[in-house]
């Protein structure tokens, strides 16, 4: 059993047969740097980055369960075995690193065949087309377009539901097989499972819409088949948007509802985000945005469903992170963007909470050089002492 001096961020937590050495995960956060749907040496470095920094779990960002489930033609996939042989190098990394590699599956819905954020955002264009880029129709629970601008999404039929189904069950097959240990399910953001959820984007009168229980249908038989295929003994998380944060939208007493029937179907954690089905970025509500902001979307679905969950959203600092722990109010702290100014927040964390003074959480190449250096500045403070 951990010590009880121990950090709650620095205690370990085992859910299933996998345990993550600390409580803090790097969020997926999209890179749009495939090439062909294949991770490349890049994605080694990046997600190897966050492992040698300490980080209990390390997601790999949204990749998509088919070709036309990216969201851009730079979106990394789990569709072939080149994409499984890529991601196998950068796990194999992670855990030499001591990390646990984990990668969120999703298919990009009425987002799908837009382009990279800094190239607009929108659907793909001529001048990425020159480039070498594909256009296609994407999916959704309606034939809507997310606002003007962006490619009108082919309604769903029933071979296109039963189809996307069983792509998201290869997909956690293949996630296995490249030696992933803990899958996320994105159901989030605007994406397509989100906007079956969402009252805002599902206008369907088929089943698979309606009321909340139809608007549902759909994104649980996709837990239910990937449950089935994901081995029961490894952690499953899903993403929400606990609220779509527009008027009429998606709100938390419907995550809550969701939650349960998520839990029922074997889902170990909930990832408590928000926002995203407006053409204004992929986590804008209107919300106002601020440290641990989404805190109490973790907070409520944890009470009141009896659910793991994962807080996330401008959790920069490490004695807010252990606070939310202390408070019960989520189990796992998410790091997104602090981790691209720091890849080492988890090892400093460590740091400012005094539990690793010779640096044994390091990697070891790292670890005997910053001994002596710590060694060396201690020695230099007490000289200017002694000498004051």
């Amino acid at each position: 059993m951990p010590s009880t001096a121990l950090p709650l961020l620095f205690q370990p937590l085992t859910i299933g047969d996998v345990t993550l050495p600390n409580r803090v995960v790097i969020s997926p956060m999209d890179q749009y740097s495939a090439i062909d749907g294949v991770p490349s040496d890049y994605h080694l470095v990046h997600y190897g980055k966050f492992a040698m920094g300490g980080a209990g779990a390390v997601f790999v960002e949204a990749t998509g369960v088919s070709d036309e489930g990216r969201i851009t033609n730079g979106c990394p996939g789990l569709y072939n075995a080149a994409q499984v042989a890529a991601f196998r190098r950068i796990t194999d990394f992670m855990k030499q690193q001591r990390s646990v590699p984990a990668v969120q599956i999703g298919h990009g819905g009425r987002k799908a065949s837009s382009q990279r954020p800094w190239e607009g955002g929108q659907a793909v264009g001529a001048a990425e087309i020159a480039r070498g880029d594909r256009l296609w129709q994407p999916l959704g629970p309606s034939g809507e377009a997310l606002a003007e601008g962006w490619l009108i999404p082919k309604m769903m039929d029933h071979a296109d539901l039963a189809k996307t189904r069983q792509d998201f069950a290869d997909a956690a097959g293949r996630a296995g097989e490249a030696g992933f240990e803990i899958l996320e399910i994105h159901m989030a953001h605007g994406y397509l499972l989100q906007t079956f959820l969402s009252p805002l984007s599902n206008k369907r009168n088929d089943g698979y819409g309606g009321d909340r229980s139809g608007r549902m249908r759909f994104p649980l038989e996709v837990a239910e088949a990937v449950r089935a295929v994901w081995p029961k003994e490894k952690p499953l998380f899903v993403r929400i948007s606990s609220v779509d944060g527009i008027d009429g939208g998606w709100e938390i007493e419907d995550s809550v509802a969701l939650a349960h029937e998520l839990k029922a179907r074997g889902v170990d954690v909930i990832d408590c985000s928000s926002g995203g089905n407006s053409p204004k970025g992929a986590t804008n509500a209107n919300l106002t945005r601020g440290p641990g902001f989404q805190v109490p979307f973790a907070e409520r679905i944890k009470t009141e469903v009896g659910i793991l969950t994962m807080a996330v959203g401008l959790i920069r600092d490490p004695d807010f992170a252990e606070r939310i722990l202390q408070e019960g109010r989520a189990d796992l702290i998410a790091i997104g963007r602090q981790a691209l100014v720091d890849p080492f927040w988890t090892l400093h964390a460590a740091q400012h909470f005094d539990i690793d003074p010779d640096f044994e959480k390091w990697p070891h190449q790292y670890a005997w050089w910053l001994e002596k250096w710590d060694k060396g500045l201690r020695a230099s403070k007490a000289r200017e002492q002694a000498a004051e």
